[in-house]
């Protein structure tokens, strides 16, 4: 499972269904024994955690990776780093790098990979979880307004989140400092005012500023982005009803959210990390059997 544009309706609509068995107390475990390794060239906190989570709970044997203690420190590549742990009989590999689709290197390697992130790319088990946590407060996605702001361009969140959103029937919009935009950014949605998308959007998606992604230094100060492009006290009163707060987290709480939003009645961010274990061990499970492992359910 490498992007969003790669899995088509029905997959994603079995990834839900399934996830949401497993939110409501359904357990499984393999019928063999399945050796996992999570490799992540790059800092996480929620998908590294909730994928070791995922694991632990599907019954998976979990073969501990630490990149800067590994022969990735002397200069090995990622590929050769892939084609050892292979051929020492792991069964899949779920992998975050830097590298745009890193993936298409390691392909010819025959084990199974799971995308956790990929440079600029996509982030495909974040956008499963928010579709999850997107369909449990709305029941559909058919003509529902969902506004991205932010850094949009650098963004694998958005990518993914856009692509699967569109395909499921949804209206994307975007908005953001207009020089982190461009034609390839905005292809699965429209730009408008952050304002009038406030005020138009059932889900409103915001993104962390990726400053470890921009080639030079954002010469806006944090102060002014909250004021311009940030969910301010006063911006969110002018919300619809219903709508509600999402975010990809790390959280810059007075930046992109105000602090006093980040856990109100609107919010849903820790409900989506909540939600990433149950999406996660959703996607194990479907990648697994793909390549003929078997699972059998566990009756509580």
């Amino acid at each position: 499972m490498f992007t969003a544009a790669e899995v088509d309706v029905r997959t994603i609509w079995k990834l839900l269904e399934e996830a949401m068995k497993i939110a409501e107390g359904k357990f499984m475990k393999p019928k063999n024994e399945i050796f996992v390794a999570n490799l992540f060239y790059e800092n996480s906190t929620r998908t590294k955690t909730s994928f070791d989570i995922a694991e632990r709970r599907l019954g998976l044997t979990v073969i501990p990776f630490d990149v800067q203690n590994s022969s990735a420190s002397k200069g090995e590549s990622l590929y050769d780093t892939a084609k050892t742990l292979k051929s020492l009989g792991l069964d899949l590999l779920v992998i975050r790098h830097s590298q745009d689709a890193y993936y298409r290197e390691l392909s010819r390697i025959g084990i199974p990979i799971i995308n956790a992130g990929d440079g600029k790319g996509h982030h495909p088990s974040q956008c499963m979880l928010d579709l999850l946590t997107i369909y449990q407060e709305f029941g559909n996605f058919q003509d529902l307004k969902v506004g991205i702001v932010g850094d949009v361009k650098h963004s694998r969140v958005a990518n993914s989140d856009a692509e699967a959103l569109r395909k499921l029937g949804a209206k994307v919009y975007f908005s953001g400092p207009p020089k982190w935009f461009d034609m390839g950014t905005i292809i699965n949605g429209t730009f408008v005012s952050f304002e009038e998308l406030v005020r138009e959007v059932d889900v409103l998606i915001l993104l962390r500023i990726q400053h470890e992604r921009h080639d030079t230094q954002m010469q806006m100060s944090t102060d002014v982005y909250h004021r311009k492009y940030g969910l301010t006290l006063e911006l969110e009163k002018h919300m619809k009803r219903e709508a509600i707060i999402m975010h990809p987290a790390p959280i810059n709480r007075g930046v992109e959210i105000a602090d006093e939003l980040v856990e109100s009645s609107k919010s849903r961010i820790f409900k989506q990390m909540e939600n990433g274990v149950y999406v996660r061990m959703a996607i194990l499970k479907h990648v697994l059997e793909k390549n003929g492992h078997l699972f059998e359910q566990i009756l509580g």
